[in-house]
């Protein structure tokens, strides 16, 4: 597990004195969206699907440092659209450091070696890298070719600063699992800290709707991939939430775990669904149905959501809330090879789905987002 000591112990106490407190329910990692543009229009992505207007709005500094205040988290997310299109992120981040909040960047890097002189390596800031898979694979998520050589070109730059860097991997119906094993050996050769990992969602907006992974798919994929671990390959998450994605253990959802908060407000109930909004994190907590989310609600827009959001809360509040999960925890941690011979008749079978021509991004879209930028 590629987690430093010092953001683990953080955590750690930070949800025994949530249980010490008596709250059954907690914020882990807040969701900071500054702002929904993109330089990418991804078929995968529901955020770059709003009206010009909205795409052109951002969350100031004062907003996002009031929003880490109410909230009160010790992790703070910060994904888009692409933060670093924010005119002020620098800003952003270096308050958010001086809180010392852990803060992980999510960038899909095509402006990360550019602005990598504005930025300072400390031990909160992380720099996460979304990068779908090998070249071919990627640039085909990311509807633009090329994207895959900018990004790891960013990595790269980042790394040898001497930032935190983690790689950010959603992986879809038809993935290869000998192609997502042979990418985790791609992306420690670049010296990053470790992989986060995750099912997509299927975002109501998306312009792609057909290669979302159901639950028994998820889990029949992600035990291809993750059994038989080589040692040099390192997570940036709870080794439990990789077991669940295995199908090794079985979790309920922790919609309040990842609470999300952007231009509209505190979104209901959590950052993959639209539910509404509040003004304050108190009425998204008080007010909102928790009972109406997750798998077990019978709620339709949850039945096949195994997302890190959603469910690695879970993992992490059952590793540092219980004995019995601080356990397995350390045996998944110490004990993470996962020998398993059915897993490798998996891998020799052949990718289902697949992907097809790769959709370009336009010149006109590229002309809209610098004008967005404007």
């Amino acid at each position: 597990m590629a987690v430093p000591i010092s953001q683990m112990w953080t955590v750690a106490t930070y949800v025994l004195g949530q249980k010490l407190k008596g709250r059954e329910r907690y914020p882990l990692v807040l969701m900071l969206e500054p702002l929904f543009r993109c330089n990418l229009a991804c078929a995968g992505c529901g955020k770059v699907q709003y009206p010009p207007h909205i795409l052109k709005k951002n969350l100031s500094p004062a907003e996002c440092f009031a929003a880490v205040e109410e909230c009160g988290a010790p992790m703070v997310s910060i994904p888009g659209g692409e933060p670093l299109l924010h005119p002020q992120i620098v800003e952003i981040v270096e308050g958010l450091v001086a809180r010392k909040k852990y803060v992980y960047l999510c960038t899909n890097a095509l402006e990360l070696k550019k602005r990598l002189p504005e930025f300072t390596p400390s031990k909160y800031l992380t720099f996460s890298v979304h990068l779908d898979g090998q070249r071919e694979h990627h640039d085909f998520s990311v509807c633009r070719e090329g994207g895959y050589d900018i990004a790891v070109e960013g990595v790269r730059e980042a790394v040898k600063r001497g930032f935190r860097v983690t790689t950010n991997t959603t992986l879809f119906d038809g993935a290869d699992a000998n192609s997502v094993r042979a990418f985790f050996d791609e992306v420690m050769s670049m010296g990053v800290e470790g992989i986060v990992l995750s099912p997509g969602y299927t975002y109501d907006k998306a312009p792609d709707q057909k290669h979302f992974l159901g639950r028994a798919r998820s889990r029949r994929l992600f035990r291809a991939i993750l059994s038989n671990r080589k040692k040099s390959w390192k997570f940036n998450m709870s080794p439990l939430f990789l077991e669940f994605l295995m199908g090794k253990r079985s979790y309920k959802c922790t919609p309040w775990g990842s609470p999300a908060y952007n231009i509209f407000g505190w979104q209901k109930p959590c950052y993959l669904l639209q539910d509404g909004y509040v003004d304050t994190f108190q009425e998204l907590m008080n007010l909102t149905d928790w009972d109406g989310y997750g798998t077990e609600s019978g709620n339709p827009k949850c039945a096949n959501c195994m997302v890190s959001c959603g469910y690695e809360p879970t993992a992490v509040d059952h590793g540092f809330g219980s004995l019995n999960g601080f356990l397995g925890m350390v045996k998944a941690t110490l004990f993470n090879k996962y020998e398993d011979r059915g897993a490798l008749d998996l891998l020799n079978k052949p990718a289902q789905g697949g992907h097809g021509t790769l959709v370009q991004i336009s010149e006109p879209v590229e002309r809209e987002v610098e004008e967005l930028r404007a």
